[in-house]
């Protein structure tokens, strides 16, 4: 039998506790949240030795036990309740080997729990460079513990680290400070209403904040009556705890750790006045971003095209190959179609979620965080605003969920209102495929059109955030007063090995949380789309047949014939032996009248298939809200894709992938099918007036119902998303009908 150890992973911000959990667990690692609550939970599994695993819970970051926000008040419930299912048999305590003597803060406090508590010190590989100098043997004595030196980058001190949590019941237990100096008759007191309890563990109970943590002190004090201090007397025995702590530290260090600072060097001072300078500061940043999405386009296109030509040859594959029949039809216009229209998309997500990786890696992402500052204080928000609005870019839902670092309710508030403006991953299958339709691929001073207007999109994003701020700010009469604190990490090359694995974590989130919704939708709509109750529907072939006979092939059929036959004539005079048009199934020897008889057998088929699926389930549905998206330029198809994407807005493109292959026996790709949808007067469908409407709709629109429960769960009410839903789905409809009234 195997022997399971859990294991807590803690450490403050910027301490590579991510690079740490990443060299443990590889990508045997989940994410999700905790139980009632938004927080990100993220596990994984490390094996030991023969027969022995440590399940690793990775702790969000925290300075301290004195908590001021619920991802803090997550890390002191697990550590106070021994009774959750996560507790922790050790905790692993990581600290930055430049950042020691603040690290050891928290470090004490776990061990005061009598928690086995095993210090890490990581980015060991600076320490020459830096000129530190650590006695190991007598920080462990003075500790009393054992101590870790861990390099990620260099992948030194692993194994060490899991033999100690392997043998973590060697670790003594030993309590660093007696928390009972700061005030001593208050904690006799204490310790004779609860005889027998632990007094760190009820003073750290005592001390935390209730607007952060749902901890039930009743629990733990049961019906025992006892007078605390006031708010302020907290504060300032928690002072007086810090103090002690520090004092305790700087000893210890003062016998264990080094600086030379002649051998000291860097060049953190100098890039930081560059990259945080007022002028250069948000030009360079400007160029990082145009860099970014022209490199999206650029190396994208390639892995792009072989995965749309791929499920395109595999839809046609299943109908070659298996009976036909409903089942076939589902697998081939339903499933792959609907899948196809996603995948599709994950070279290019997968580039930006590296790209983000790489700016948070080497540091530079705090640098922005702290230069945005600057522009988010005068529309009511901080700098700490800006880490959701920079991390919406992925998705709104974690984007909303890190507003619970910041402190001050109202900034808070309009940050979690605003920040579904900026553009998430989501939206970028949407814009890609628009972009490409309706975008010419010319060139302006090296840089595509198509990555300049997706540079533009996201700048609007960024720009209605900040106006919506604007107005915001002076609507809600909710009193703000709040500082601006940013921790500036050092500057260092990315780990390419914590690069990978973000990129791999974050583009499979994506990928399977996107594909769950786009395949169940993609099978109800292949449903809806081949399927039919009215008598057009069921009689579709005679009433095709009978209205060619009587009236001839539309303008629109008898356009693609007369294209097709140009081309064969064209072949004959190019070549002795021409080949087939793509489609026909035709031979150099046969006539051109033969061509003429087949293709107008497949565009009668194609009139056939387009009249059963405008009269189908989801046809009728798509006609009955067609006069509300006609104004903006869409047609019925349209109007279903907008709609069904309210679930997630990437199903936009699974939508019409779904819809135009039903009934469609071309070996086609899901580009190809849209850029040839035409209007009834024979003009192209996506068109530069309705591609720009159908952009701005999205860029405004809140098409996400998880957005939408994720803020009714952070504000604790319907009131805040309904607003949302109302205001951003109107201005989204105003937008995108003045811009199709004004370019058509």
């Amino acid at each position: 039998m195997s022997k399971h150890i859990k294991v807590a992973l803690i450490g403050n911000p910027n301490t590579g506790k991510t690079s740490v959990f990443n060299s443990l667990t590889g990508l045997k690692q989940k994410v999700g949240n905790y139980p009632g609550i938004t927080v990100e939970k993220k596990q994984g599994v490390c094996k030991l030795s023969r027969g022995v695993k440590a399940h690793i819970l990775d702790l969000p970051g925290t300075y301290s036990l004195n908590t001021t926000s619920l991802d803090e008040s997550v890390v002191v419930e697990l550590l106070l309740n021994r009774n959750a299912p996560d507790f922790p048999d050790v905790a692993v305590v990581i600290s930055d080997v430049e950042n020691l003597k603040r690290n050891l803060l928290l470090f004490t406090q776990i061990k005061d729990l009598q928690i086995p508590a095993i210090l890490v010190i990581n980015m060991s590989d600076r320490m020459e460079r830096k000129g530190i100098s650590l006695d190991i043997g007598v920080l462990e004595q003075k500790l009393d513990t054992r101590v870790a030196l861990v390099s990620t980058r260099r992948n030194t001190g692993i194994d060490q680290l899991k033999q100690l949590i392997e043998n973590y019941r060697d670790i003594p237990v030993s309590r660093s400070i007696d928390v009972s100096l700061i005030d001593p008759p208050y904690f006799r007191r204490l310790e004779k209403t609860f005889p027998g309890e632990d007094l760190y563990k009820l003073w750290v109970v005592i001390t935390q904040d209730v607007n952060f943590t749902p901890l039930q002190k009743k629990e733990l004090f049961g019906d025992a009556s006892f007078e605390t201090k006031s708010r302020e007397e907290l504060k300032k025995l928690q002072h007086k705890e810090t103090i002690l702590r520090y004092q305790f530290i700087n000893g210890i260090l003062k016998e264990t750790y080094k600086v030379d600072w002649k051998a000291a060097k860097g060049l953190r001072g100098n890039l930081d006045k560059i990259l945080t300078h007022k002028v250069f500061g948000y030009l360079i940043f400007f160029v990082i971003l145009l860099t970014i999405f022209q490199a999206i386009y650029d190396w994208s296109s390639i892995p792009m095209d072989f995965i749309d030509a791929s499920f395109a040859s595999a839809s046609e594959w299943v109908k070659d190959t298996l009976p036909e029949g409903a089942f076939t039809n589902l697998i081939a216009e339903g499933i792959i179609a609907g899948i196809g229209g996603i995948v599709i998309f994950i070279p290019q997500i997968a580039f930006l979620f590296l790209f983000i990786a790489i700016l948070e890696e080497s540091g530079y992402m705090s640098r922005v965080v702290f230069l945005m500052d600057r522009v988010m204080r005068p529309f009511g928000l901080s700098g700490k605003s800006v880490v959701p609005l920079i991390s919406g870019t992925a998705c709104a839902i974690p984007a909303v969920m890190a507003t619970r670092n910041i402190e001050n309710w109202k900034e808070r508030l309009i940050t979690i209102l605003v920040t579904p403006f900026t553009t998430c991953s989501a939206r970028l299958p949407v814009y890609l495929i628009i972009i490409a339709l309706v975008i010419p691929q010319g060139r302006f001073l090296g840089l595509g059109y198509q990555a300049l207007t997706l540079m533009l999109l996201y700048l609007i994003g960024f720009g209605a955030a900040i106006l919506a701020a604007w107005v915001l700010n002076r609507i809600l009469k909710i009193p703000n007063r709040s500082f601006f604190v940013v921790e500036m990490p050092n500057y260092k090359w990315p780990l390419w090995k914590n690069v990978f694995f973000t990129v791999v974590e974050k583009t499979r989130s994506f990928v399977y949380g996107a594909g769950k919704i786009i395949l169940a939708i993609s099978i109800v709509l292949w449903f809806l789309g081949s399927n039919g109750f009215s008598e057009e529907f069921k009689n579709a072939e005679q009433i095709v047949t009978e209205r060619v006979e009587t009236q001839g092939l539309s303008a629109n059929s008898q356009a693609f014939m007369a294209e097709k036959l140009e081309e064969y004539r064209a072949s004959l005079s190019d070549s002795p032996a021409p080949a087939a048009p793509a489609g026909a199934v035709m031979h150099p020897q046969d006539s051109l009248q033969r061509l003429q008889a087949d293709l107008r057998t497949r565009v009668i088929n194609q009139e056939i298939a387009s009249h059963r699926l405008e009269h189908s389930f989801i046809g009728q549905m798509g006609k009955l809200i067609e006069p509300l998206v006609r104004p903006l330029g869409y047609d019925w198809k349209i109007g279903i894709a907008v709609l069904t994407s309210f679930a997630a807005r990437e199903v936009f493109v699974g939508t019409l992938a779904t819809i135009y292959s039903v009934g469609n026996d071309e070996e086609e790709t899901i580009k190809n099918r849209m850029a040839a949808e035409v209007r009834n007067d024979g003009t192209p469908l996506f068109n530069l007036a309705s591609g720009i409407s159908l952009l701005l709709f999205y860029a405004f629109a809140m098409q996400c119902m998880s957005t939408l429960a994720v803020v009714k769960r952070e504000t604790n009410t319907w009131k805040w998303p309904m607003f949302q839903l109302a205001f951003m789905s109107t201005f989204a409809y105003i937008v995108a009908f003045t811009a199709y009234q004004i370019l058509s």
